[in-house]
């Protein structure tokens, strides 16, 4: 394994642990007194900050559906993305034991979502409709973690993109299932809490994996067909490809361009 790997899956693990510490902490600590929209804004935040942190690291993806939607976007490896998803599911699990540690054993924390902040459905949304929401939620937040990064993008503003977006998913979907649009955000919670919640915890495996595939299709179909440099350059002699793709018309062309398919 190479070092620039193992740094990448060592940000995955401690991106998706703080994600979980955070976002589902926020659930877990004050859901019933600040309410969805504390909830929505801990995540957003919590995301967004990461992604200007971990980015130029990993790409933090810290979501296995992410990693999926780059993996079909032949962004990285079959290889890369499996050793992506064991750090993120680890670094789900632990972040849910430190929430666990908290509200057991540090000064009585109230857990005031009853299941350590575990999505599940029933009380607000039918199995079958829980499933549609975390698809469309999933497809929603990937396509933009797809489209923001990819080389039409402007430069420097995925990060607030993607924050924006993941606390804008929560807003719809925490009232109805707790939102997961992330496979490792909900598995850590639930073997934790047991259960139902456990029971249940298959379709926010399955739903966001569904959503992160479809938007990887539909984003290859929304987005501009890839030229290399040499073809840039040979329509546009002027034009200047820097890394993130952008071009920059009026300037002197370098000898060499091009950059990395993964995003950060």
């Amino acid at each position: 394994m190479s070092r620039t790997l193992t740094r990448s899956l060592a940000a995955e693990f401690v991106g998706t642990a703080l994600l979980v510490l955070v976002g589902v902490g926020s659930a877990v600590a004050g859901l019933k007194t600040g309410g969805p929209v504390e909830v929505a804004l801990a995540f957003g935040l919590v995301m967004l900050a990461l992604a200007y942190a971990l980015g130029p690291i990993s790409g933090c993806h810290i979501n296995p559906a992410v990693t999926l939607g780059v993996l079909l976007s032949r962004g990285m490896t079959a290889a890369e993305a499996g050793a992506y998803w064991v750090a993120q599911v680890a670094g789900g699990i632990a972040g849910a034991a430190l929430l666990q540690a908290l509200t057991s054993g540090f000064g009585g924390v109230h857990d005031q979502t009853g299941s350590l902040g575990a999505n599940n459905w029933g009380s607000s949304i039918s199995m079958g409709g829980a499933f549609l929401l975390e698809v469309l939620l999933t497809f929603v937040f990937v396509a933009v973690v797809l489209l923001v990064t990819g080389r039409a993008a402007t430069p420097g503003f995925a990060g607030l993109a993607i924050g924006l977006t993941l606390g804008a998913v929560h807003l719809v979907g925490v009232p109805l299932d707790g939102t997961s649009v992330n496979p490792a955000r909900s598995l850590g919670p639930a073997l934790f809490a047991g259960g139902t919640a456990l029971d249940h915890v298959w379709l926010f495996l399955l739903a966001p994996l569904v959503g992160g595939g479809i938007a990887a299709a539909v984003v290859r179909l929304l987005s501009p067909p890839a030229l290399t440099p040499e073809a840039v350059l040979e329509a546009e002699p002027n034009v200047v490809v820097d890394e993130t793709g952008v071009q920059v018309p009026g300037q002197p062309a370098p000898r060499h361009a091009g950059g990395d398919a993964r995003f950060g």
